[in-house]
């Protein structure tokens, strides 16, 4: 019910058919972004127009969603990185949609899921220190409309990071 009110993208309603060269794109936009146009038709062996009309085509889809930088938390001094389980004491419309207007508004908040199980939302919180969670726990999420509980889980170590969907 709840995943209703997340907001989902409007995608044309025909569904693009990827072939091998669309994937080829894919992968390498994975890896590198800022990879340009002739680049990637150099990789591929096609030209750069078609190469062009492909990555456009493949953005108006929705396929590729957005371009990202991915920064180094501690580097930036956001070293520590918390996955909060909250579960709702209302489960109705309006009370799902205030919670996610909450948490979207929270920047320390970086990705909400809504789960099965115990737990309504799964949060990934990454936050200065354990002083900054504190403060965000009690000052920012605790205070959020009906917050039913809230598991706090602290992440130890990263072993895996990845966004690439297509090897």
């Amino acid at each position: 019910m709840l995943e209703k009110n997340m907001k989902k993208e409007q995608l044309p309603t025909t569904s693009l058919i990827l072939d091998s060269k669309d994937i080829s794109i894919l992968r390498i936009l994975q890896q590198n972004a800022k990879a340009t146009v002739k680049e990637i038709s150099q990789k591929i062996h096609l030209s750069t127009t078609p190469v062009h009309e492909r990555i456009k085509r493949m953005e108006e889809h929705g396929v590729i969603k957005q371009y990202a930088t991915l920064v180094d938390y501690a580097k930036i001094k956001k070293g520590l990185m918390v996955i909060c389980y909250v579960s709702l004491k209302q489960h109705n419309k309006n009370a799902g949609a205030k919670f996610i207007k909450s948490v979207q508004e929270m920047n320390e908040i970086i990705e909400c899921y809504n789960i099965s199980g115990e737990f309504d939302f799964m949060l990934k919180v990454v936050i200065e220190n354990m002083d900054a969670y504190y403060d965000f726990h009690v000052n920012k999420l605790s205070q959020s409309e009906n917050i039913g509980h809230v598991q706090s889980v602290f992440v130890m170590g990263i072993i895996k990071q990845t966004h690439v969907l297509i090897n």
